[in-house]
């Protein structure tokens, strides 16, 4: 099976048994991501007056994202993932391993949305 990742960053993939064994996926040079903008919807007026925006992401169309392969997954982030429940062949890194300081260094599987 080949695995296409469509993240900006390396996946580190770690042996579930004792022996830590590793497996990298390199980043493809293609990012999916789901288009996003920005809307005002409002201020909120601090009591000494300053004045802070409100605003609303709004997501729209998932970009990026190649059509079905044979043989191919694709690895994508969570939100590209929810965004195409139906597509059978779209995963998220899971089931992530932090070290000491709480940084992720690799996860134990591939997920589904």
């Amino acid at each position: 099976m080949r695995i296409l990742n469509l993240t900006p960053h390396a996946l580190t993939f770690i042996s579930a048994n004792n022996n830590m064994e590793r497996y990298i996926v390199e980043p493809s040079g293609i990012v999916a991501r789901v288009a996003a903008h920005t809307e005002n919807i409002g201020n909120i007026t601090t009591d000494d007056g300053f004045t802070i925006p409100v605003t609303q992401t709004v997501f729209g169309e998932v970009e990026n994202l190649p059509a079905p392969e044979t043989g191919t997954i694709y690895v994508v982030s969570s939100m590209v993932a929810g965004r195409v429940p139906d597509r059978k062949d779209v995963y998220i890194p899971n089931e992530s391993i932090r070290d000491d300081k709480g940084r992720i260094i690799g996860c134990l599987s591939l997920g589904k949305i």
